[in-house]
């Protein structure tokens, strides 16, 4: 005879369960807010001053406003539609994606050589590394004399080298890829450096394990850069890259003192983006159109932003996919390797068997 027991309500062992006590309902709150807590001074420091003027200058763009005489009438996207037939804000935008192009490239991949160069086991390592940040130290005013009188189309350094060997006199201030070829040199030369350092830094965060195996592996110097090197170091590049082409698109120091009298040249020659929104803001004194231009500038580095993004994601999916091919065509070889060696054993075991003798004849007599 068998009995069935009650079970108890479940209730009950809820009822059972002890109640936090507030110490351990703070100690919850503090676990899951604290973080957000710690990181919202960067937020709303950068709401102040990011995304109001941000904001503000959109405003400002849909209205027709001066200088002095501040807000007139609104205008809507007017001056978007003004900006964009403007044939000065097109020559201004193929000014600056020409710099930053002539800039951008020979800088980045000074900086990645130069990092290679300074990640090996060189004498007085630290003296290298702080004299390639010593260009960054100097003042962008600075920068743009020294390299304004070498780059003087009569009295020049440069020109005067050329002359030297034969070479007529080059038009760095008249004509339109000199005068992009002498800015971009006062770019690279303050900037190299400073990404090398960032470069080096992610280079020395790879494990010298790695470096090591693909030596005794036979792996040479280059094939150890190209294999390991890059690939460890790619979201760095992609740092640098993205913070490269924000900073190229911005370009305003440089040309402004390169030819301190017109900006931009006497021609509009090397007249960048920025250039001609601060021309329109304080020389014409059209704030509208100038917030247009600074909102139409916004949109093309957004846009060059993601394109560069996608590209050197796209390059990092490539080159994790073709380390995994290669991985598995190693595994393989070596399975394989594995096979016919264990193969050639059972065969050698087969051939040098001993051979069993023959039982022995009783001897004659016996």
């Amino acid at each position: 005879m068998t009995t069935t027991l009650n079970r108890p309500a479940a209730g009950r062992a809820a009822a059972t369960k002890p109640k936090p006590t507030f110490r351990q309902r703070l100690n919850v709150f503090d676990m899951k807010a604290s973080p957000y807590f710690y990181i919202a001074p960067f937020f709303i420091l950068f709401a102040l001053v990011g995304l109001f003027p941000l904001g503000y200058t959109f405003f400002v763009s849909l209205f027709d406003w001066h200088l002095l005489k501040g807000q007139g009438e609104f205008v809507g996207f007017q001056n978007f539609a003004e900006v964009l037939q403007d044939r000065f804000f097109w020559n201004s935008l193929f000014n600056t994606v020409s710099i930053f192009l002539i800039s951008t490239i020979p800088q980045l991949t000074m900086a990645t050589i130069i990092a290679a160069v300074l990640d090996q086991n060189l004498r007085a390592k630290t003296f290298w590394r702080m004299s390639i940040l010593l260009p960054y130290v100097v003042t962008p005013v600075a920068v743009a004399m020294i390299f304004t009188n070498m780059f003087g189309e009569q009295y020049g350094l440069i020109n005067n080298i050329l002359a030297s060997f034969g070479i007529d006199p080059v038009m760095w201030k008249n004509d339109t890829l000199p005068s992009h070829i002498a800015i971009a040199t006062m770019v690279n030369w303050r900037w190299t450096g400073y990404n090398a350092l960032i470069l080096l830094a992610a280079m020395q965060s790879v494990p010298r394990d790695i470096y090591e195996s693909a030596a005794i592996d036979g792996a040479g110097s280059v094939r150890r850069f190209f294999s390991i090197t890059l690939p460890s170091i790619r979201p760095t590049m992609v740092f640098v890259i993205v913070t490269a082409t924000i900073g190229g698109l911005q370009i305003f120091t440089e040309p402004r003192l390169f030819d301190p009298v017109a900006a931009g040249g006497t021609a509009r020659q090397f007249q960048t983006t920025v250039l001609y929104l601060w021309e329109m803001a304080f020389q014409r004194q059209n704030f509208g159109k100038a917030s247009t231009i600074a909102w139409l500038l916004f949109l093309i580095i957004l846009l060059f932003g993601i394109v560069n993004w996608l590209i050197s994601r796209r390059i990092a999916t490539n080159g994790d996919d073709r380390g995994a091919a290669s991985r598995r065509r190693r595994k393989r070889s070596s399975v394989a390797k594995a096979k016919a060696h264990d193969a050639g054993l059972a065969a050698q075991a087969v051939t040098a068997e001993p051979v069993t003798a023959p039982e022995s004849t009783p001897r004659s007599g016996q």
